[in-house]
């Protein structure tokens, strides 16, 4: 059996099976803390640095540790380049006898039974949601393991895909007729099996809540869990540990309760109509809000003056809806099913419109087509701590970007790790690339305050040299989608007079996987972007050499969740800018900054225009937490910078 320290050795077995290997002292320090963490049964929180090489860094230790471990990814695409890539090249590497298994929630698989059902209604919204339905009827017949991510033919959010997979709500489970091909129970029973379990955040938060309600389990028991882009839990484990009652769903419900009637009640007109009647009051409630997206407390929501009338319509409509469905519920398994996600529908309204609960924050969500009543809690910190005393084994949190400089204490603190005994280990490692040569952080001089009205035109007007002088090849990451849309015609504009015809992409014109491909394909297009690019996105190469943010990115302070934890901590005596509202901003803005420089080749420029982070003394705490770039607040150095590279492949 191979050591770390061999494996990562010059001429060591990694060496000698990837020809891109290249020995790094981070990647080497890493591995040996966390085969340690690994076998104490320790916490242990690490920072690693683009280019640390992190995913070796766990995968070795893992491999080797003897033990069962669950890696957990934040992206599916993430999970699918760990079990694909990543997995079998350190495995093949090692020559371990490890065997690896794949794990998703269910929504990633095709459902045997509803693709069924679903195509024999023959109902559809398009011509084209027609055509990818079969496509993925015939995919469902040639597939080994049903994951969605293996039928290329159809686009991942195609609406046919909700037509031919299952959710928590409306799996019928052991009673499903189609239960024998069922390919989640299949990938569960290999993940029960297997040494070593790929998940995401979302399947791992799953489970805690069914374990938490005492209703089983998804993932097998382990010896170690480690979460890859940690940063991304404490939001992750809010939304798992809280819950909500969308517009979304009710329409679902109404849906597959007219399926399930047209198969086993036909004759119940009533229910039919009920189910048309449930669809109603759910769309009269998103009208409630009017056509713009929005975050409301509940406070708010109560003031509009059509939402307490929808809502009471809407619960009234729901009971009506239960009680015809409670006649028909026996008659077969998916009615019995719908009527138990009725009466759990019913019960989270309730709740939601009277909450036994103050550690609750109660607000909606609006978007273009559907609104969701949430309910947060204020901090999950008990919750996930829990979990990590009851069960002995290791736990490591992992990515590029978790402390504030050297502190891992808004991070601990808010996982309930702080509060450990022993306490959790941590440790950074510094990104191994020449940031002094490689970059220039470029902080303009002379922008208005955030707030002034005219500074998302400042913005666009101190961009425009940079983006003519890289040719291209920018991501502008905006901190709002109006700024972003607002920005990106500007940027049109003035390109358009200065006869520059450079691509402009822009966030929703597309999936964010078909804009990345165009972006690369491209090698000269400006993308103008909101939050869904600040991180897990990777451009290495010529394609990007320059990253634009037109703000820090705080949280705004309208927003329902962040206004009741900020109230919450002013109560306990705590400032809650220094000990919420920055920290966030700086693994915010970390992440974005993190986009520019991914190899050791890659040059380019950082442009963060705020100048808050200049002039306010909190912006040090930012500036201090960034890469350590050369800088400059020189118009002339940055554009300079940007025309000594090399041009666009074809210019």
């Amino acid at each position: 059996m191979p050591d770390i320290d061999s494996a990562f050795s010059p001429d060591g077995l990694l060496a000698m099976a990837v020809p891109s290997f290249r020995p790094r002292p981070q990647q080497l320090e890493m591995a040996r803390r966390i085969a340690e963490a690994l076998e104490e049964n320790r916490v242990l929180v690490a920072e690693a640095g683009t280019g640390t090489g992190k995913t070796f860094a766990y995968l070795v230790p893992a491999l080797l540790s003897g033990g069962k471990v669950i890696l957990s990814t934040g992206t599916k695409t993430l999970q699918d380049q760990l079990f694909n890539r990543d997995l079998p090249t350190v495995r093949a590497a090692l020559k371990v006898p490890v065997t690896v298994a794949l794990l998703k929630g269910r929504a990633n698989y095709v459902c045997p039974y509803h693709l069924e059902r679903n195509s024999h209604d023959g109902r559809f919204l398009t011509a084209q949601d027609a055509v990818d339905l079969r496509a993925i009827a015939r995919f469902a017949k040639t597939t080994h393991s049903g994951d969605k991510a293996e039928c290329t033919e159809v686009r991942e959010d195609s609406a046919a895909w909700l037509a031919a997979t299952s959710t928590r709500d409306n799996c019928l489970g052991q009673e499903c007729p189609n239960v024998k091909e069922c390919f989640v129970l299949s990938a569960r029973r290999a993940a029960m099996d297997a040494d070593v379990v790929v998940v995401n955040h979302h399947l791992f938060f799953a489970d805690v809540m069914l374990r938490d309600e005492g209703m089983g389990e998804l993932l097998p028991a382990c010896n170690a869990v480690i979460f890859d882009e940690a940063h991304q839990l404490p939001e992750t484990a809010s939304l798992f540990f809280g819950e909500n009652v969308s517009t979304a769903q009710l329409l679902e419900l109404a849906r597959d309760t007219r399926s399930e009637t047209l198969a086993g009640a036909r004759d119940c007109r009533e229910l039919i109509d009920a189910s048309r009647a449930l669809e109603k009051a759910a769309r009269d409630l998103r009208l409630a809000f009017g056509p713009e997206p929005a975050r409301l407390s509940a406070a708010q929501a109560a003031t509009l003056p059509q939402f307490d009338d929808a809502l009471k319509a809407l619960d009234d409509e729901l009971g009506r809806f239960a009680a015809i469905l409670g006649t028909q519920a026996e008659r077969s398994e998916g009615l019995a099913n719908c009527l138990r996600r009725t009466d759990e529908i019913q019960q989270r309204l309730g709740r939601w419109r009277a909450p036994d609960s103050a550690e609750l924050i109660r607000w909606v969500e609006v978007f273009t087509q559907s609104a969701a009543l949430n309910a947060t809690p204020l901090h999950v910190s008990q919750v996930f701590r829990r979990q990590l005393e009851s069960h002995p084994r290791a736990w490591i949190f992992t990515s590029a970007t978790l402390a504030v400089g050297s502190d891992f204490g808004h991070y601990c603190d808010e996982l309930g790790l702080s509060w450990l005994e022993p306490p959790p280990l941590t440790e950074v490692w510094g990104s191994p690339f020449d940031y002094a040569e490689q970059a220039l952080l470029y902080a303009p001089a002379g922008l208005p305050d955030p707030n002034h009205p005219d500074y998302v035109e400042a913005v666009a007007r101190t961009v425009l040299p940079l983006i003519r002088a890289a040719r291209g090849r920018t991501f502008v990451l905006c901190t709002s989608l109006r700024a972003m849309r607002r920005i990106h015609g500007l940027l049109a504009d003035g390109l358009e007079r200065a006869g520059d015809k450079l691509p402009m992409l822009l966030q929703g014109e597309g999936s964010r996987t078909e804009l990345l491909e165009r972006f690369r394909r491209l090698g000269n297009a400006v993308l103008v972007a909101s939050q869904s690019f600040w991180e897990g996105v990777d451009v290495p190469g010529d394609a990007l050499s320059l990253v634009v943010i037109d703000k820090l990115p705080f949280a705004p302070p309208d927003d329902p969740v962040l206004a009741a934890r900020v109230e919450h901590l002013q109560k306990s005596g705590r400032n809650p800018f220094m000990h919420y509202q920055l920290p966030r901003a700086v693994i915010n803005m970390k992440q974005g900054a993190g986009r520019l420089i991914r190899s050791e080749r890659d040059r380019g420029v950082l442009c963060i225009c705020d100048p808050r982070m200049i002039d306010k003394p909190y912006g040090k705490v930012i500036w201090r937490s960034l890469p350590p770039m050369r800088r400059t607040r020189l118009e002339a150095e940055a554009v300079a910078f940007l025309e000594q590279l090399p041009p666009p492949p074809g210019m």
